[in-house]
């Protein structure tokens, strides 16, 4: 996927500090779980070019490098999205009674009774913000809520704005004519009459770019201009925090178009995000602020002095373009936030991962998507696992000529150990998205090797101990407490390896880290549970002890031991060879 930066300016490039930090985070939101062994790369001075492993959708990889900008903002005002039909009666009363176009701070809707927590109306997506009040706050400090919204809305309303920005509104006002002075007598959405509509349609064939240059009343106020292009405009024309904007949820099941004061909390402040399934309200986000005095001021202005109206003492949860949330505040809250409603798991796991790795310093918009076909990979594959192949049929057929009926037990241990590298990429796949590339049959063919010298270091030690003149029945347990010791040590620096690699690589070389550390794990458990038992079991038979048979070396088998023993002046039992 190839993202183009844009910029609100003349086109320019941008700066190269913020492009980097933008891949990074990218680069952070992709490779969370580190198995697919994503690259994100610059190309150019605008672009980022992003490659995954694996079946991965366009909407899905759109998600994890979406801006993420998020705003809390004071809802001032809220109306229906009638697609331009006919006027419909607002979901709220109307923003001012004066008939300015900016709304009176009486009238912006943040009054409420107090309440033991904060419940939501349902967003975008029907979520709802979810808060622990501070009940000491709530009831302190009405007064100073109230107090506030003035001057909130006065300086929100003075804001100036940019040059590029005044020029393309001029463009637009040019272009509708007539119709901008008609938009401009409206003075709320409900003062719409049926006989106005035909005026106001040229505002329906604007573009989302154009739409985005008007000011902020002749969008909330005109009802021709709906939803649909105002969802479309470019990521990032809403995202400054000092003006007053419109942005579009849902309301009840029905798209509506919201009216929003400046944004007092932003994405920046939110210090961790993560989710979890509670049993009552389904997948939830769970946010935690850096500075939880500003969340506290936000709910304390829109919270006021406690008006029954809900729908006057809104919070918008702003993402991006979109309102995800719009729940009523019933009281001051401090702590920590959490959004919940109709969540998937997955839907809460791209929003916790927007959010906890920051918003994007730039806007991007993608410039193609395509799917290559692994034609290359294929064959490279293919040669991979017939390296594979090659060497674990070496490794087998040195056991066999070395160490004989433990070689079959080598055998046995590395299906084992096969059938679980199995089994956990299945698991892997099905529930972490995991692709097998290329670095991690790199990982697994080099782990075949770990897993054989752990046999290696098991079998040594137990044939010094028949050497010494045990049996091998009792050489068993003496071998395994010395070898363990070792194969522990060694398999520790090989998973402290990967875990290194794996933290500080990217791309290719932590999907090789992952396969690598994956199987050392492997190889603990196997040697453990199955290894040692399996000989254990067989030093049991007196065929196993033969020196024909078991490859310990030219030494007699447990029953001649016991026969044709003799014992020197000091008592030492010999063996044929010593």
């Amino acid at each position: 996927m190839t993202l183009s930066a844009t910029t609100l300016g003349k086109g320019q490039a941008p700066d190269k500090d913020r492009l980097e930090r933008a891949r990074q985070i990218i680069a952070n939101r992709v490779d969370t779980s580190g198995v697919s062994e994503p690259e994100v790369i610059t190309e150019g001075n605008k672009n980022i070019v992003v490659n995954v492993a694996g079946k991965t959708s366009e909407a899905d990889l759109s998600k994890l490098v979406a801006p993420a900008e998020l705003r809390f903002r004071k809802v001032v005002g809220s109306t229906p999205d009638t697609g331009g039909v006919q006027p419909s009666p607002p979901a709220s009363p109307a923003p001012s009674a004066s008939g300015s176009a900016a709304p009176a701070p009486s009238a912006s809707g943040a009054t409420a009774t107090p309440s033991a927590a904060a419940s939501g109306t349902g967003g975008g997506t029907g979520t709802a913000l979810n808060e622990t009040p501070s009940p000491a706050a709530a009831s302190a400090t009405p007064s100073a809520g109230a107090s506030a919204a003035p001057s909130a809305s006065a300086s929100a309303s003075a804001a100036p704005i940019s040059e590029s920005l005044e020029k393309r509104r001029e463009a637009v006002i040019a272009k509708l004519g007539p119709a901008y002075q008609v938009a401009q007598s409206i003075q709320s959405p409900d003062q719409v009459a049926p006989q106005l509509l035909p005026a106001l349609k040229p505002f329906s064939t604007l573009s989302p770019d154009e739409v985005a240059a008007l000011p902020v009343d002749i969008q909330y106020n005109v009802p021709t201009i709906t939803c649909a292009q105002l969802n479309a405009r470019q990521p990032g024309s809403i995202s400054d925090p000092k003006q007053q904007v419109v942005s579009c949820g849902s309301e009840g099941g029905a798209p509506t178009k919201y009216k929003l004061d400046v944004a007092k909390v932003l994405g920046e402040d939110v210090k961790d995000a993560n989710f979890t399934n509670s049993p009552t309200q389904g997948w939830i986000v769970n946010l935690s602020f850096k500075n939880p005095d500003k969340w506290a001021n936000l709910s304390r202005e829109v919270y006021g002095n406690g008006t029954a109206d809900k729908s006057q003492r809104q919070v918008a949860i702003v993402l991006d373009n979109q309102v995800v949330s719009a729940p009523s505040i019933e009281g001051v809250m401090t702590g920590d936030a959490t959004i919940y409603g109709s969540f998937t798991q997955e839907q809460v796991v791209t929003l916790s991962q927007q959010l906890k790795y920051g918003a994007l310093p730039l806007a991007f918009k993608m410039q193609s998507f395509d799917h290559v076909s692994p034609t290359l990979g294929t064959q490279q594959m293919k040669m991979g696992l017939l390296a594979g192949a090659i060497g674990l049929a070496l490794v087998v057929l040195y056991c066999l000529l070395y160490y004989r009926a433990l070689g079959l037990a080598v055998i046995a241990s590395l299906v084992v150990s096969g059938a679980l590298v199995y089994a956990s990429l299945v698991l892997l796949g099905r529930h972490l998205g995991y692709t097998l590339s290329l670095a991690g049959i790199a990982g697994f063919i080099v782990a075949i090797g770990i897993t054989a010298d752990s046999f290696v270091v098991f079998f040594e030690r137990l044939k010094d101990e028949v050497k010494d003149g045990r049996s091998v029945r009792s050489a068993v347990p003496r071998s395994w407490v010395r070898a363990r010791r070792t194969i522990l040590s060694a398999d520790t620096v090989s998973f402290l390896a990967a875990a290194v690699l794996y933290f500080l690589a990217i791309g290719a070389v932590k999907g090789f880290a992952f396969t690598l550390g994956l199987s050392t794990l492997l190889d603990v458990i196997v040697v453990f549970l199955f290894t040692h038992p399996l000989v254990a079991v067989l030093s049991r038979l007196n065929a196993f002890t033969s020196p024909r048979i078991s490859g310990l070396g030219n030494l007699r088998s447990d029953r001649a031991l016991t026969t044709v023993k003799t014992t020197n002046r000091f008592g030492a039992a010999r063996t044929k060879e010593s």
